[in-house]
């Protein structure tokens, strides 16, 4: 059997397959033909998406679909991923070739294997033995997969989930396969994220002579002043989130001139804020530090202060408490005898943009060497997340029994 078409119901097979397309964010690299060619071995509807514009590359992308058989009702589960991945880096300073996938030491080396195709491999193989056995007999099943989480997020997901709902596809749930957990698979699922805004803060004074500082008025105090007022937490957290924090990362005049007083001193910004917060009254508390700055300084009235977004910020969310989460944790406590820690921690995901269509989690493996070399994953830990994937999938798309 080629490697573009490993055994569906094989998660080790299909992760190597995966592996072995480098890649790495856009290109394509073939992941997508591999996923295509499993899930239509499955009976799923198979669209494969380009989406191109907003500032941004052309991106691949897939959506596949399938219902139960005679179309019986049931919910709408939705498994979405990315199959890019970041750069190997120097491929010499791996212990095995980054796109290889080598397997040695009950592991699965390559680049991707933990962030995040041991998660697309383990649900696809969970789904291909479940209808070995018969099930996935009431409901529908989807699957959006990106080739654009690891850099833009432009022409990704957010588009596919847009296009699916413009194609009347309505979701009940969605599980990421992002790596959640933390010692072993099921310990820890992310139930939200913080959102992120990167920002600039600008001070235009007069530029002068340093012999004159009367004739100039210099910004580098006054940005000093407006750091100050802006690092640190911006609120007390929540029962989810910890406080929303800024942090200053680089402070820049580009002034190489010893005896001149420079007109503009920047510094840039990034913020990680809970639900508290939208970009927007964010962007208005931050401007609110700033106007007492200017009130309690003359220099920084006499200035001209301005604070802009870079770049799109991402939103937080938080799915609450409800069946479909109560019915994962009871089912990831009764298979590992465990419950799971319900996260808020980490970066940002995909995660976010699905939460405006139906509650989501983010569900995969333990994730230490992602982004690093020799990225791997445990063999048993692949098939310990198939397992509970199957698990999951089956109760929640079984036909209701008789009068039930």
């Amino acid at each position: 059997m080629s490697d573009l078409s490993p055994p569906a119901a094989d998660p080790i097979a299909l992760l190597k397959a995966l592996i072995r397309c480098p890649s790495v964010t856009p290109t394509e690299a073939g992941v997508l033909d591999v996923l295509a060619t499993a899930l239509a071995s499955l009976g799923f509807d198979v669209s494969r998406l380009r989406f191109e514009g907003d500032g941004s590359y052309p991106v691949d992308n897939l959506f596949a679909t399938r219902a139960a058989p005679g179309g019986k009702p049931g919910p709408h589960l939705l498994f979405a991923g990315h199959t890019d991945v970041v750069p190997p880096g120097d491929p010499a300073a791996w212990t095995y070739p980054p796109f290889e996938a080598r397997e040695a030491e009950g592991r699965i080396f390559g680049r991707g294997a933990a962030d995040m195709k041991s998660g697309i491999a383990a649900f696809v193989a969970a789904i291909a033995q479940e209808l070995q056995e018969g099930g996935l007999n009431a409901g529908r099943v989807s699957l959006a997969i990106t080739n654009d989480e690891e850099a833009e997020s432009v022409n990704g997901t957010e588009k596919i989930l847009a296009w699916a709902a413009g194609e009347g596809h309505r979701f009940d749930f969605a599980i990421v396969g992002e790596p959640s957990s933390i010692a072993r698979p099921g310990d820890s699922i992310k139930i939200g994220r913080r959102g992120s805004l990167n920002g600039l803060a600008t001070v235009t004074g007069i530029q002068g002579h340093v012999a004159y500082p009367e004739r100039a008025l210099n910004p580098v105090p006054v940005l000093a002043r407006v750091v100050t007022a802006l690092s640190g937490p911006l609120d007390s957290g929540n029962p989810h989130f910890p406080p929303t924090n800024l942090e200053f990362t680089s402070v820049d005049v580009g002034n190489p001139t010893t005896n001149l007083i420079p007109l503009k001193a920047e510094g840039r910004f990034n913020v990680r804020f809970n639900t508290g917060f939208t970009p927007e009254t964010l962007l208005e508390r931050l401007r609110q530090r700033v106007a007492e700055v200017e009130a309690n300084d003359p220099a920084a009235a006499r200035a001209r202060i301005d604070l802009a977004i870079l770049q799109r910020p991402s939103v937080a969310f938080l799915t609450e408490q409800g069946a479909e989460l109560d019915r994962l944790c009871a089912l990831i406590e009764r298979e590992t005898g465990q419950r799971p820690e319900l996260s808020t921690a980490g970066g940002t995901s995909d995660a976010r943009f699905i939460a405006r269509y139906c509650p989501v989690v983010e569900f995969g493996l333990p994730g230490p060497s992602m982004h690093k070399t020799d990225e791997s994953v445990l063999i048993a830990d692949v098939l310990a997340l198939t397992g509970l994937y199957r698990a999951f999938i089956a109760g929640y798309l079984a036909a209701p029994k008789d009068g039930g």
